[in-house]
């Protein structure tokens, strides 16, 4: 509790410092720098909130974990009930007018001040929540008594549905905030999950099967800080005292059923992309691209350069009872791309919680087989295709972030872009920005290109990938602006289409429609192709165009850097 207090406290004396020195805003303007950018009212609001938050702290009884009726000025006779559903309405009410100034702006644009108002106004949400929560007094033993069966069973438990809550409204502020605030922000949100996990389950239980509550699956997923580069022996040394303190909990979850690795459809590859014969050190990749001709290298598959990862080890993502024990039993949400592509009509997205996103996408109950049975296109396309796709998942789930090593590849000086300047980034990353791809068989990325220089590693499953060179960039038939948005990193051509692969019916994939003279002539550019396998890594030059087709479930990470 003394976590949700703190924060109420910083909030309410930050609010009141505001508002104290809001007279020496030059003509009463404001800093979009913090919450003062939100107006007084608003600030004003969200002091009376966290003031009303400490008041209803003082009245808790420990021993009967109930709180005893709050006496304010106009407000003497106001039960327990009324009181804490009014704080929460006046909460729901900040998080509502923050989030609607999302809307007004480009999300880079969006002033810092409305991100920070909705994460703080989450945060003591939260804290209610909470505060007010039989179980955050009770021993884990009386929790599991409560709710023994997990996740199971019809809509789950009142336990299961106030624990839903919390989580929910921690992840919204991640999501759509970016868990704004230099005082609280992100760090005190991956705390205050630590800390609920920790009351849920108790102190020092291991992340094991049993102890996560998650439920078996009938089965055949920001950026860093920056880190100092390790020699090759110090990563492995890394690597290797981390197998050997998860030994014990990678057997156990050896027992546990693996994803599917059925595969839908398997696409020809004629023209390999070139393959290292082994693990590339960083001296050997430094030597590949400063060799390259004219400064332009090509795209490389390097196997087993992460063969030591926990990921791919001893806390195997391949193993659903695993994701769902770091994500909270499947509570935490995650935003989910819904369509075949994004460049698909009826192409959307939504926020579910994880083990919504493995039980609906990632492993739904099968149709029964026909005799003549062919998924290369007609099943792909006859049902909805869910894509955790580029997503910061690893700042918002830093224990899957610890399962996983940047590549010493990263830290190369590759190339600027080789035909066109203007798309090389004026500054420097901090260090790599690392992108989580997790989905089904037959997940689509349209043909694009990246800003920066990409190493795409494939942790679980296989992923078909086509390459076309920057040299070809007239012949990609890239799109403008639509609706708003600036789409000229991505080709009206459709792949999957052209080859016979899939079928659509809403006209995509038509070249931008130039009739059929475009195929042919699309067909004569020159390409490479190559099939992922678990463990392989990917090297994408800048200016690269690429195809990306899942083949199997599929679990990939991209690391961006320049």
């Amino acid at each position: 509790m003394a976590h949700c207090l703190s924060a109420a406290e910083e909030i309410r004396s930050e609010c009141a410092s505001i508002l104290e020195d809001k007279n020496e805003e030059d003509n009463g303007g404001t800093s979009s720098s913090s919450i003062s950018g939100c107006g007084e009212p608003l600030v004003q609001l969200l002091q009376r909130q966290a003031s009303i938050l400490l008041e209803l702290h003082i009245h808790l009884l420990d021993e009967a974990e109930e709180v005893k009726k709050i006496k304010r000025v106009g407000e003497d006779n106001a039960s327990r009930q009324d009181t804490l559903l009014l704080l929460k309405r006046r909460l729901d009410d900040l998080l509502s007018a923050s989030y609607a100034k999302f809307y007004a702006y480009i999300f880079k644009d969006l002033p810092t001040c409305w991100r920070q108002l909705y994460t703080d106004a989450a945060i003591l949400k939260f804290s209610l929540l909470f505060l007010t929560w039989p179980s955050a007094a009770a021993d884990s033993d009386e929790r599991r008594g409560r709710s023994s069966d997990g996740l199971q069973g019809e809509g789950g438990t009142v336990e299961d549905a106030e624990m839903d809550e919390m989580v929910k409204t921690l992840d919204l502020a991640l999501i759509l905030a970016g868990a704004a605030g230099g005082q609280r922000g992100r760090r005190w949100i991956d705390r205050a999950f630590a800390l609920l996990e920790e009351v849920w389950q108790g102190p020092g239980v291991a992340v094991t099967p049993a102890s996560s509550g998650v439920v078996d699956m009938d089965m055949d997923s920001a950026r860093p800080s920056k880190k100092r580069r390790m020699s090759d022996k110090q990563q492995q040394q890394q690597q290797q005292q981390q197998q050997q303190q998860g030994n014990v909990a990678s057997a156990t979850w050896q027992d546990t059923p693996s994803f599917s690795a059925a595969e839908t459809f398997i696409p020809p590859v004629k023209l390999p992309v070139r393959r290292s014969s082994s693990q590339a050190s960083m001296e050997d990749f430094q030597a590949y691209l400063s060799a390259s001709p004219a400064g332009r290298p090509a795209p490389l598959v390097i196997p087993g350069l992460t063969d030591a990862w926990p990921a791919r080890t001893t806390r195997p993502w391949k193993k659903p009872a695993y994701l769902l024990s770091r994500t909270f039993a499947g509570r935490r949400l995650v935003p989910v791309e819904i369509g075949r592509s994004y460049v698909d009509d009826g192409w959307g997205q939504k926020i579910i919680s994880f083990g919504e996103f493995l039980e609906q996408y990632i492993s739904p109950p099968s149709p029964s087989p026909s005799p003549s049975h062919n998924t290369s296109t007609s099943e792909t396309n006859s049902k909805k295709i869910g894509y955790l796709a580029q997503h910061q998942l690893f700042v918002q789930l830093p224990q899957l972030r610890n399962d996983i090593l940047i590549p010493d590849l990263c830290y190369t000086a590759p190339p600027l872009h080789p035909t066109d300047p203007s798309q090389d980034q004026p500054e420097l990353l901090d260090g790599p920005q690392l992108n989580a791809w997790f989905g089904p068989s037959g997940t689509i990325t349209p043909l694009h290109t990246d800003p920066y220089h990409n190493l795409l590693v494939q942790v679980v499953g296989r992923k078909y990938v086509r390459l076309y060179a920057p040299d070809e960039t007239p012949r990609m038939r890239a799109r403008g602006r639509e609706g708003g948005v600036e789409m000229g990193n991505t080709s009206f051509v459709d792949v999957g289409v052209m080859e016979g692969w899939d079928c659509v019916d809403d006209g995509n994939g038509d070249g931008g429609g130039d009739g059929e003279e475009w195929e042919a002539e699309f067909r004569k550019v020159p390409y490479v192709e190559c099939i992922l396998e678990p463990g392989d890594t990917l090297y994408i030059p800048i200016g690269w165009w690429h195809y990306v087709r899942g083949l199997s479930v599929s679990f990939s990470v991209s690391f961006w850097w320049n």
